[in-house]
């Protein structure tokens, strides 16, 4: 085909921008799955054509998000100047998820990831369309955080997905599928939020449907107070509005007494309000609920090395280690450096 040729030069163009990937992991297992991201695209009611993309998750079957299908009547898949037309959808409109069935789908699968396994810090990339770009682009990431919702966990990232990749996927670096990049928080800087793939199991028990467009209010476009909290704590984390995330903390312990994360956010928040002793607390709350909370471990070894409690240092770096023997290193350097670092 004419499009494998302008795929071929697509993606050398690309190889410069996986050459340090190559040197964490096996940068052919990264292309392998920039293969399997394809474009999403139609044209609106309005007359304008509309980008999105989607990641291909079984023979003639792509996944994408259902928010990019609502001004449009008949989209398609595209890959170079190749089309597949698409047959019927499946379609979680709450959890933002649609599955394509298209025909004569060349493209291969990715292997399928594990949300519930991830670790924070884990090196990740994000494969999109971003801004409509006819080529999928490469985003390098960690996973910041995950968070427990509908038998799922939501993954934030610091990899950035800009229009055009909704419905893009997130990998790690051996290749596997992790979940649908789908919404962030509004400006700069900002959080990245990705689904998780394990979503797919009961998206593709649903009905089959053939009209177009998809209508539906995903979960994160609710209005602010009725979003979940880990949202409703992400823009006065990014402002840096203290006093607000200690009140959404507090709410949001007060629905989950035994959420790891809205203990941390907590201790976050009095933290910077120079509430050392609450903060502390709460750091050690995170933990009874979560062992393998790093960032609070982190937080707890830094209120450690400002008090110089060298016992509470090495008990610490200990606990790191446990869960993670680089993040140990890490801690180590953050040792050295003390309070400058």
């Amino acid at each position: 085909m004419r499009s494998s040729i302008l795929l071929t030069a697509l993606l050398t163009s690309i190889q410069l921008s996986t050459i340090q990937l190559a040197l964490a992991s096996d940068s052919s297992k990264i292309m392998e799955s920039l293969q399997s991201v394809v474009m999403v695209r139609a044209y609106n009611t309005n007359g304008s054509l509309g980008t999105g993309s989607g990641v291909v998750v079984a023979k003639n079957k792509v996944l994408t998000n259902c928010h990019i299908f609502r001004s449009t009547k008949q989209p398609w898949i595209s890959r170079g100047e190749d089309s597949f037309a698409i047959a019927s959808v499946q379609a979680d409109r709450w959890h933002d998820l649609c599955l394509i069935t298209t025909v004569d789908l060349p493209f291969k699968a990715p292997p399928l990831g594990k949300g519930f396994d991830l670790k924070r810090g884990l090196e990740v990339v994000a494969i999109g369309h971003s801004n409509g770009t006819p080529a999928p682009l490469i985003s390098e990431g960690n996973i910041k955080s995950t968070y427990s919702f509908d038998e799922g966990k939501i993954i934030r990232s610091s990899a950035i997905f800009l229009m055009g990749a909704s419905g893009s996927g997130i990998f790690d670096l051996e290749g596997n599928l992790l979940g649908i990049n789908t919404f962030k928080t509004p400006g700069r800087p900002a959080y990245y939020y990705s689904l998780p793939i394990e979503w797919l199991a009961n998206l593709e028990k649903l009905p089959i449907e053939t009209e177009f467009p998809i209508d539906g209010k995903a979960f994160w476009e609710e209005d602010d107070d009725k979003k979940p909290f880990f949202m409703q704590m992400a823009l006065p984390e990014i402002n840096q509005d203290w006093t607000k995330l200690a009140e959404v903390s507090q709410k949001w312990i007060e629905a989950s007494p035994n959420n790891s994360d809205a203990w941390f956010e907590l201790g976050t928040a009095q933290q910077n309000l120079n509430k050392m002793t609450e903060a502390k607390n709460a750091y050690q709350q995170a933990l009874k609920f979560d062992s393998k909370n790093t960032d609070a471990l982190f937080r707890l070894g830094s209120i450690a090395i400002s008090n110089n409690d060298k016992a509470g240092m090495n008990e610490i770096k200990i606990a790191i280690a446990l869960v993670d023997k680089d993040m140990a290193e890490e801690f180590d350097r953050m040792m050295e450096c003390g309070t400058q670092c």
